[in-house]
C-alpha cells in the first residue's frame, strides 16, 4: 500500500471472501505513556483501511473497510470479517438496529444491504443507475434513513419500500445544493440531515414538513451530524474548523483548539457529550458544557476517522492508517 493510496479519504485493497478470524489479545496495543492513558488499539490485517464504526446493543463493534468485499467486526474479544459480495468504495453510512444487524450503504451496487451476525445479507435495490450516498441512520422504531445525494433526498427505507422526501425546494434558487451528506435521527423521528452546498441544516420532521436552518458561519464546509438524547443536533463544519450545536431555535459554535484539524466523524455519548475525530490533527475531541477537550491520539501518525461511543461510553473510533481503537469510558469522561 502506498502512501498516496492510503493518503485519500479512504483507501483501496482486496481482502478474501472467506470469513477470517483472528485473536485480539495479539494485536491489542496498549500504550504506555501518560497522555495515553485510557487508549487501546488493534491493528488490523493486512491493508484494511477502515471508516465507519458503529456499536450494537450487545456490545458487537461493526466497521466498513474500503475497497473491500467484507464488513469488519469485534466480537466477543476476537476480529472477524463478515462478506458481503461486493467491494467497497468510500462506505460512509453504516448504522445497527435494535436487533443488531449492521445496515450499510453500498453506492458502486446503488443499494442499501442489511447484515445479520450469522453471515446472512439482505439487500435492497434503489432502482437508479447511479448512487452517490452519504450518511446512514436507523431510527428507534427501526426505520432506516440514509443520504441520496444523487436524488438531492433523504431516503426513507420501511418493510423493503423506498420513500424519497426531495429536498431541493429548501433551495429553489440551486436545488441540486440541497443534497445531504450526513444524517440523524432523534428519539421523537425527527429526521436532520446537512445539505454541504447551502450551507444549511435540514429537518424532515416525523410528520414529513420540511424545513431548513442557515448555520450561522458562511461555507462551513458542513459534513456529519448527530442528535443527542436532549434532542440537541450538534454537526462538524469542516472548512470553518468547529463543531455547532443546534437546540431550541438558538445556534452554538465552538471552534477546534488545533488548526485545520481535518474534522471528520461525530457522536453524541450517553452522558451528553459530543465526540469527534481530528484527520489532520491526530486527535480525538470532545465538546461537554460548551468546552472543547483535545486527547492526543498514541501514535503520530494517527488518522482517526469514524467514532461511535457506547452504551458504558467508551469511544471507538477508526483510522486510516489500519487501527480500531477505544479510549476508555474512564478517561472519556475525565475533566
Amino acid at each position: 500500500m502506498t502512501s498516496r493510496t492510503r493518503s485519500r479519504l479512504l483507501g483501496a485493497g482486496l481482502i478474501a471472501a472467506l470469513l477470517i478470524v483472528v485473536a485480539v489479545g495479539a494485536l491489542l496495543w496498549r500504550p504506555r505513556t501518560p497522555s495515553s492513558w485510557g487508549f487501546q488499539e488493534i491493528r488490523l490485517s493486512g491493508d484494511d483501511i477502515p471508516a465507519v464504526v458503529a456499536v450494537a446493543r450487545d456490545g458487537t463493534v461493526w466497521f466498513t473497510l474500503d475497497g473491500s468485499s467484507a464488513l469488519g467486526l469485534l466480537r466477543n474479544g476476537r476480529l472477524q470479517k463478515l462478506p458481503k459480495g461486493a467491494d467497497s468504495i468510500e462506505p460512509l453510512g453504516l448504522a445497527i438496529d435494535a436487533a443488531g444487524h449492521a445496515w450499510y450503504t453500498e453506492a458502486p451496487k446503488q443499494r442499501i444491504s442489511r447484515a445479520s451476525i450469522d453471515g446472512t445479507i439482505t439487500s435492497f435495490a434503489l432502482a437508479t443507475p447511479v448512487a452517490r450516498l452519504g450518511r446512514l441512520a436507523v431510527a428507534q422504531n427501526g426505520d432506516v434513513w440514509f443520504a441520496e445525494a444523487s436524488l438531492v433526498s433523504l431516503t426513507h427505507l420501511k418493510d423493503g419500500r423506498l420513500t424519497r422526501h426531495v429536498l431541493g425546494s429548501l433551495t429553489p434558487a440551486a436545488p441540486m445544493d440541497a443534497a445531504p451528506f450526513g444524517v440523524a435521527v432523534s428519539s421523537e423521528g425527527h429526521v436532520w440531515a446537512t445539505l454541504q452546498g447551502a450551507n444549511k441544516l435540514a429537518l424532515v420532521s416525523a410528520g414529513g414538513d420540511k424545513t431548513a436552518f442557515d448555520v450561522p458561519t458562511r461555507a462551513s464546509g458542513l459534513g456529519d451530524v448527530a442528535v443527542g438524547a436532549d434532542g440537541a443536533v450538534w454537526f462538524v463544519e469542516i472548512a470553518a474548523n468547529k463543531i455547532g450545536r443546534f437546540a431550541a431555535g438558538r445556534f452554538e459554535e465552538f471552534t477546534v483548539p488545533t488548526p485545520n484539524a481535518g474534522l471528520a466523524g461525530l457522536a453524541v455519548a450517553p452522558d451528553g457529550a459530543a465526540w469527534f475525530t481530528e484527520l489532520r490533527g491526530h486527535r480525538l475531541g470532545r465538546v461537554r458544557a460548551g468546552e472543547i477537550t483535545e486527547y492526543v491520539l498514541p501514535r503520530p501518525d494517527a488518522r482517526p476517522f469514524g467514532i461511535t461511543v457506547d452504551a458504558g461510553n467508551n469511544v471507538w473510533y477508526t483510522d486510516l492508517g489500519g487501527w480500531l481503537g477505544r479510549l476508555d469510558a474512564d478517561r472519556a469522561r475525565a475533566r
